[in-house]
């Protein structure tokens, strides 16, 4: 996607490595959000932190900017978190740390397409095109190179004269510490604490590395008073020559924080292009609790990335030494995925929301487990513990890192277990804690069943699930406990009629299709598992129950057009078994219970479906009903525009946006207080609804759902790399990924090495394309007319069935013929065959 100067105001691309924070690239080049030290830091900048270019030749100066467009209003100033003076903020102009006043670039156009960003610079007063670009690995299954602290910038000059220029480009960085030291080493600058040991968790390096042959540092700038700093930099590096030496023998005593500067100096011939590139990696190696008040007590741990470096420095050297590779492997992922053939607005949400996994949503444990907020509040992670009930709805890890996601279920399975055995569904840090005492999740935990289901059939590893699975037997079998606290199912009937908590944070009491269906898609996944691992009475007794309160659940909870939850409000008995709830839930005035859906049409009425037909578990509801259900939430839930759209609620899409909100009462029976959030427009609750409308056939539907949510990230509404909901970066829009496998129509199951592909839409003629990932590799998948290639880029995977929608007649690896038959409409190889890296199998009529 592409964005001019006038659209990129709210732009800020995350680069960073999962678990290791970020820095954001703004729309008009400058870093912004600084979020490297453990913790979120919206709005944060730092310092003088900047790029700068100038050219000459001869020994005379032709020009000198800093590499930024015009800074985006307002220009009264702003109040940010990182300062805390009176003398700055609303009031004292436009941020002059950002630059605004600095000589810069008229025109940029910012062209991000996740992992990857550029920025393009016009000046006509500067001699030709300056192009920035920027990015940190993103390799899917190599999480160790995903997982760098780094970002990787390379600025390309491009020399439009008849005579040579020599071109310089200069990183400079703030120190965010006070009282630091700088160490030089051939072309990197470090920067280190000297206040805080370096067990402290608030103990941080940074280091700004170079490939140029030609460089120069500034290992300091100069100390003053006023804009001294600043003033003296622009003496120094606008004027023809390197960067002068500057050392101060002392810390600063006025803990100044000093700024340093690395500089690349480039000859480039007439008519020519050249680049420089640069690492600016951080590290601040030690973790603690922050976001809970009473977490003080307990120790802090390493972060994972401090377990395989032991610098800021040592971060640098490695990136540099692997630039090439690790440019190479980011561009492949880049380029399969955005070669697929899917509408525009639908490859903008995939792609968009992976980012999230680089921002300071997601950490990595000491032993490189996988654990994630919800989101990001302004300094602290919003809504803690990797909650199952929101990371239900987040498709991109399993696919992209699955050992990452299979780590999120050994954590649940090992911590999250409470002495009833319930399953809280926020873990605690840090690890061996006791667990959450808050009542347990619904969705959450059988969303959990779901996934250990689908991290299996993803990896292949029986193993793995043997030696989990009667861990899935207790987290489902907690429903019949007829001592717990919840109820769910105690008469093991299929349906949950007691106290269900669920992800609007509230309960629901009474049978509902919504809950009730994530039950009975737990019970039928974890039968498949249960017979896979030679125990058939246990699969026999899950679908017994599941086969009753399937028919419940069409007998009672179908209304004709759409799902609802059965419950008369009034009724204040239903309560009775929860005396800690009737206070809470009893609204007196108007004679209800409080924060239930009735008789409305709830966005998720058949998530469970949704989650079975992505990953191939047995219909949870009746089929045609379940199309019956997504046609009413598109008339009913979608709003065209939401103008007269009433919300109590946190505002995602106002005036003449469109969105889907979480609940309607088309037949007018609201209750008087109904389930929180009905009002709003959650996004991954969008994607999901619209995920199932391309599954079920609804794709123009599917599609305008999707183009309503991304067209609120415009880049000048939103940023089109945040999506919001519980804070930034909110992990639920990774349902998104989830449309990519729907329009591949993508099947898997490495337990038999199966995989396959049903392409949803595809005419006649029409070629289609997408990228594909799996435990262990990831590639792309072509279909045309009497043929079709499946190709894997990365990694290696042993294959043996394949779901192809040809009348397959010959087989091909390269152009080798291998013996297959055809059998219940799949492709079965004589042979297992192992794909590696590059190799391609045909598939033709």
């Amino acid at each position: 996607m592409k964005y001019a100067s006038n659209q990129s105001s709210m732009i800020s691309f995350p680069l960073g490595g999962i678990g290791a924070g970020s820095i954001g690239l703004s729309g008009s080049g400058r870093l912004i959000d600084w979020e490297i030290a453990n913790h979120p830091n919206k709005l944060s900048h730092n310092g003088y932190s900047h790029f700068a270019v100038k050219a000459e030749t001869d020994g005379r100066l032709i020009d000198a900017r800093v590499l930024n467009g015009d800074l985006p209003p307002p220009y009264t100033g702003m109040p940010e978190p990182a300062e805390a003076s009176i003398f700055f903020g609303f009031g004292f102009g436009a941020n002059r740390q950002l630059l605004p006043g600095m000589p810069h670039f008229r025109d940029t156009c910012f062209d991000g397409e996740f992992p990857l960003a550029s920025i393009t610079f016009q000046e006509p007063a500067f001699p030709g095109a300056v192009k920035l670009r920027a990015f940190n690995p993103f390799i899917p299954s190599n999480d160790f190179d995903s997982s760098l602290p780094a970002a990787a910038f390379e600025v390309e000059f491009e020399n439009p004269t008849d005579c040579s220029i020599d071109y310089t480009v200069a990183l400079s960085v703030h120190n965010p510490a006070d009282c630091s030291w700088h160490e030089v080493s051939g072309r990197c600058l470090v920067l280190k604490q000297r206040r805080h040991p370096a067990d402290s968790d608030l103990y941080g390096e940074l280091a700004v590395a170079t490939d140029a042959g030609d460089g120069s540092i500034q290992r300091y700038w100069y100390r003053g008073a006023w804009m001294d700093e600043i003033n003296m930099f622009w003496n120094d590096f606008a004027r023809p020559g390197p960067l002068p030496a500057r050392d101060y023998p002392e810390p600063s005593a006025e803990n100044w924080g000093d700024t340093g500067t690395v500089a690349g100096r480039l000859a480039l011939p007439a008519k020519t292009k050249g680049r420089i590139r640069f690492v600016l990696s951080w590290y601040y190696p030690n973790v603690r609790n922050s976001w809970q008040p009473n977490a003080g007590q307990y120790p802090g741990w390493r972060n994972w990335y401090a377990t395989k470096f032991d610098s800021a420095a040592a971060v640098a050297g490695y990136f540099l030494a692997n630039y090439d590779r690790l440019l190479a492997e980011t561009t492949l992922f880049h380029d399969a995925l955005f070669a697929s053939t899917l509408p525009a607005p639908v490859l903008e949400a995939v792609s968009a929301n992976i980012s999230i996994l680089k921002t300071p949503t997601c950490l990595r444990l000491e032993n490189g487990e996988f654990y994630a907020f919800e989101g990001c509040s302004g300094l602290v992670g919003s809504c803690e513990g990797s909650c199952t009930h929101v990371w239900n709805y987040a498709y991109a890890l399993p696919f992209l890192f699955p050992a990452l996601e299979r780590s999120m279920r050994e954590l649940d399975y090992t911590y999250n277990f409470q002495p009833d055995d319930g399953l809280a569904f926020r873990l605690q840090l840090p690890l061996g804690r006791e667990p959450s005492s808050f009542r347990p999740c619904a969705d959450g935990t059988f969303g959990g069943i779901i996934k250990m289901y689908r991290e299996w059939k993803i990896s292949g590893d029986t193993d793995w699930l043997r030696r989990w699975f009667p861990s899935v037997k207790r987290a489902l079998e907690y429903a019949w406990n007829p001592q717990s606290s919840e109820l769910w199912d105690p008469a093991r009937s299929g349906v949950l009629t007691g106290r269900q908590h669920h992800t609007l944070d509230v309960e629901l009491f009474g049978p509902n299709a919504w809950l009730t269906g994530f039950y009975l898609a737990a019970l039928d996944a974890a039968a498949k598992m249960a017979e896979a691992l030679g125990e058939p009475e246990t699969a026999a007794e899950y679908r017994r129950i599941r086969a009753k309160g399937r028919r419940q659940v069409e007998t009672e909870l179908f209304n004709g057009e759409y799902y609802v939850q059965k419950i008369d409000c009034g009724d204040r008995e239903l309560l009775a078994a929860f005396p800690d709830a009737e206070e809470y839930y009893w609204n007196a005035e108007a004679c209800q219970i409080k924060y239930q859906i009735g008789n409305g049409c709830g966005i998720d009425q058949i998530l469970a479906q949704w989650h079975a037909e992505l990953l191939g578990l047995d219909d949870v509801f009746d089929p045609e009903r379940v199309k019956s259900a997504l046609r009413s939430i598109y008339r009913y839930n979608f709003q065209q525009s939401l103008r007269n759209h009433t919300n109590f609620w946190r505002v995602y899409g106002l005036n003449d946006e469109a969105g889907t909100v979480i609940c309607s009462w088309p037949r007018g029976d609201v209750p008087a207080i109904p389930i929180p959030y009905a009002t709003e427009t959650m996004h991954g609750f969008e994607y999901q609804a619209a995920c199932h409308m391309i599954l079920r056939g609804m794709t123009a539907e599917g599609v305008e759902l999707v183009k309503a949510v991304r067209d609120r990230y415009d880049g000048v509404r939103r940023n089109p790399w945040n999506e919001i909901e519980c804070g930034s970066n909110y992990a639920r829009s990774m349902a998104s990924y989830a449309l990519l496998n729907a329009f591949a129509g993508f099947r898997f199951d490495l337990t038999v090495g199966r995989i396959g592909f049903q392409p949803v839409g595809r005419q006649p003629g029409e070629t289609f394309r997408c990228f594909w990932a799996l435990d262990g590799g990831w590639g792309q998948f072509e279909l045309a007319d009497c043929r079709a290639a499946l190709t894997l880029l990365y990694g290696k995977l042993t294959l043996r069935q394949f779901e192809i929608p040809l009348k397959v007649e010959r087989v091909e690896h390269g152009k080798r013929p291998l013996p297959f038959r055809s059998a219940g409409g799949a492709v079965l190889l004589d042979v297992p065959l192992e794909l590696t890296a590059g190799e391609t199998l045909y598939f033709r009529e």
